[in-house]
Formats: structure tokens, sequence, C-alpha cells
């Protein structure tokens, strides 16, 4: 049997009108090329040919792969852990906003080494975190001392007992996504919001650095995600996309890694100057953010 997925309808919509769009090589571990196709029907992305769930793990095999060590390794990771206190204050601050609540129950799907959780957790939110990665969950309870459940529990869980459940960067990385989808609906309480923060390939970020966009991080990231595709998908599953918010500080951090990809090296001055363009653009048009933190209810 292969351990490679291949589509011939669209993973979202289920249409049959979808062709490769560009070729993306994976600069993280690999060196492999892998085709990502779109679907001309919902304007989803997927990476063709992807290694299935059983086959997908050695392509983690990064020790600069910062959701899985908190590494400080490198300028571009360093540049990261500086800006992650402001950036966890300001998703505590929204989850509270989009909830309407200081405090109340939380699942966080994708943990990786915890961070957020240990802020919410301190904020006196009740936190079920969960994590696939062993090594991950480790320096979680090392780094903050807190514990993370291993994500196969995940279909487990009672029904309608979160406020909020947060995805931060980690649909893209779901295999049975709309098994998850499906779930998500099923575990949020009534009145709840659900929070799927990924990469949106319709920003100028993306544009600019095309094929060496970082955030295609093929074949990690087997969807990438537009506005109208995420709402689609949610429409699919009896979800309502409420807002779309900005993660400003994305673009600056893609941008810097996507340079890195194109040049051999990262040019400070140029992947700032592509980020705050990028952001400058998405200013009128919020859309068109690098990433966007999708608030659906049901």
């Amino acid at each position: 049997m292969s351990s490679r997925i291949h589509y011939n309808a669209c993973p979202v919509c289920s249409a049959g009108t979808i062709k490769e769009a560009l070729l993306v090589k994976d600069h993280s571990v690999s060196g492999e090329e892998f085709s990502i196709w779109e679907c001309s029907a919902c304007q989803f992305r997927f990476t063709q040919d992807v290694p299935d769930a059983a086959s997908i793990g050695p392509y983690y095999q990064s020790e600069e792969y910062i959701s899985h060590s908190n590494t400080s390794k490198g300028l571009i990771n360093r540049l990261y852990q500086a800006v992650r206190k402001r950036t966890l204050k300001r998703k505590r601050k929204l989850v509270q906003q989009q909830t309407g609540m200081g405090k109340g129950q939380l699942l966080d799907i994708g943990s990786g080494t915890g961070a957020f959780v240990d802020e919410m957790e301190k904020s006196g939110w009740r936190v079920t975190g969960l994590e696939p990665d062993s090594g991950a969950r480790q320096v979680a309870k090392d780094s903050f001392a807190v514990t993370l459940e291993d994500i196969s529990g995940f279909f487990q869980l009672p029904a309608e007992q979160f406020d909020a459940i947060t995805m931060w960067h980690v649909l893209e990385h779901v295999h049975t996504l709309h098994e998850y989808m499906d779930q998500l609906k099923k575990l949020l309480k009534p009145g709840g919001r659900i929070l799927i923060a990924v990469p949106n390939y319709t920003s100028g970020d993306a544009g600019h650095y095309q094929s060496y966009w970082a955030a295609y991080d093929v074949p990690r990231h087997l969807y990438h995600f537009s506005p109208g595709s995420m709402e689609k998908l949610a429409s699919i599953h009896g979800l309502k996309l409420l807002s779309c918010k900005p993660m400003w500080f994305d673009s600056f951090y893609i941008s810097m890694l996507s340079s890195k990809y194109k040049h051999g090296k990262t040019s400070l001055p140029g992947s700032f100057y592509q980020g705050l363009t990028s952001n400058l653009k998405a200013a009128g048009h919020l859309r068109k953010c690098s990433s966007l933190i999708y608030v659906l209810g049901k």
C-alpha cells in the first residue's frame, strides 16, 4: 500500500476542478520537492502526494523545529522567542474577548511546548492541552511545569465540554481534516468559540516569495488556506465564520525564513521590508494578512 496520499478531488469541497499551482521544496528536513494543487471552486490549496500519517514523522525531525523544541538556536528563533510573550498575551485577551469570559474551560490542540497553556492557566482557565510529540510534552513539563496529554485522546473527550477551543497553526498539519472539524463542533459548549490560526496563501508576502514562501512548509503543512476556503470548510460542518483576526508579527517571521530559503541566508532589511509591505497592504483588507485567526461558532 502506498504511503503517499493522492487526491483526485478537493479535500474540502470535493470538486474535481483541481490542478497544480506550484512546486515547493522542503527546506527544513528532506530537500524533497512537493507539488501544491489548488481547487478553482473554493480556492483551497493542498499538498499533493503527501506522506500519510504513519510515514510523515521523519519530516518533523529537526532540532530547529521550534514548536517541538522551544529552541533559541539561530537568529530567527531568537527573534521569535523575543516577541512570543507579547503574542501570548494577545492570544489570551482574544480568547477572553471572543468568549466574553475572564476564565473558563479551554481545549488547546497541538500545544507544542506548552507556552500558551501556561499563559491561560496562570489567568485562571482550566486547560486541557493536547500534543502528539512526546519530546514537546517533556519540554512543557520541564520549562513551564505544564502537563500535556497525548492527542490520541482527542476523539474520546466528552461533548460540549469547552468554552473555547484553540488551534494555533495546527489544522494545516491534521490528516483527518473533516473528522477533526466534526469533533471540534461536538466538543464546543453552546455559545462557545473555536479559534483557528493558519497561514494565508493569499497574503502579500506569499505573493512575493511564491514557491519560497516559508509558510507552505511542505510536507508538514498538508493544507494551505484562503479565507474563502476556511469559510467553506466551516459551513460544511455546520459552523459559522464569525470574524477574522490578523496576526501581524507572522509576516516578519515568515519573510525572514522565506528570505533564507530564497537567497541562502536571511536578509534582515529585505525581509523586514517585505513583512512591513505585506502588513501595510493588509491594513485596509485584513483578509490579506500573512496569518489569520478564524473565529468560529455553532
